[in-house]
């Protein structure tokens, strides 16, 4: 039987980080739905169609198919066959996941994909909605957050190493924004699940967090 690891929180809080390193000590596969959402969202980028647009959205999604495949140890996404793991870390190909991710047609796609990922394997997940909706009765379910103060800098320093033009003004609004948009959306609102523990990264390195998910991990193992 598969075990399932749920790691949900808003952005910036260290989840894919935290996710990535902790699949690798415990030899579970890391699914990054995050980044399956932005593979989406640069679908409709680069065919011209306006993140408002949710009708033809609507009718654009069984148009593409997004595979998750690791290669040296890194995963990476594919999107209609084409890999596109460095292209969908930009704000542009961000804000469009964000608001598209509400949509009821795309959220049903990308969760029967992740779900039949999780159904055979033993799986880490990290994303907005893991322990509530996408897998529910994951066996550990860890809520991650921080201070606005230090996600805005962390997504700032992030943005800078990448070579992109941004001010932490405007990573601070764009946060703000997203974060309204991900708790008050009508599908599948960010919370944290009921039986989820929640873990403040603010003053935490990505190795404390990693240790803390580990001993809740084997505690549940009952190592």
């Amino acid at each position: 039987m598969s075990f399932k690891i749920a790691i949900d929180g808003p952005a910036a809080t260290g989840k894919s980080t935290t996710a990535k390193r902790l699949s690798r000590k415990l030899s579970f596969i890391y699914i990054d739905t995050g980044a399956m959402y932005r593979a989406m969202g640069l679908y409709f980028i680069e065919n011209n169609i306006s993140y408002e647009d949710e009708e033809t959205i609507n009718q654009v999604c069984d148009d593409i198919d997004i595979d998750i495949y690791y290669e040296d140890d890194e995963q990476h996404i594919k999107l209609n066959g084409r890999d596109v793991t460095k292209l969908i870390r930009t704000e542009e190909v961000s804000k469009y996941a964000s608001v598209t991710s509400s949509y009821l047609k795309v959220r049903e796609k990308l969760v029967a994909l992740q779900r039949k990922l999780a159904e055979k394997n033993n799986v880490i997940m990290d994303g907005r909605d893991i322990g509530t909706v996408v897998l529910p009765n994951a066996e550990l379910k860890v809520f991650l957050t921080a201070t606005s103060e230090e996600r805005a800098r962390r997504r700032y320093e992030e943005l800078l190493k990448k070579g992109q033009d941004v001010t932490l003004e405007s990573v601070s609004h764009d946060l703000e924004e997203r974060d309204h948009r991900d708790s008050t959306r009508a599908n599948s609102p960010l919370r944290q699940a009921d039986d989820a523990i929640l873990i403040d990264t603010t003053n935490l390195s990505v190795d404390e967090v990693v240790e803390k998910i580990e001993e809740l991990y084997n505690e549940k193992r009952g190592k």
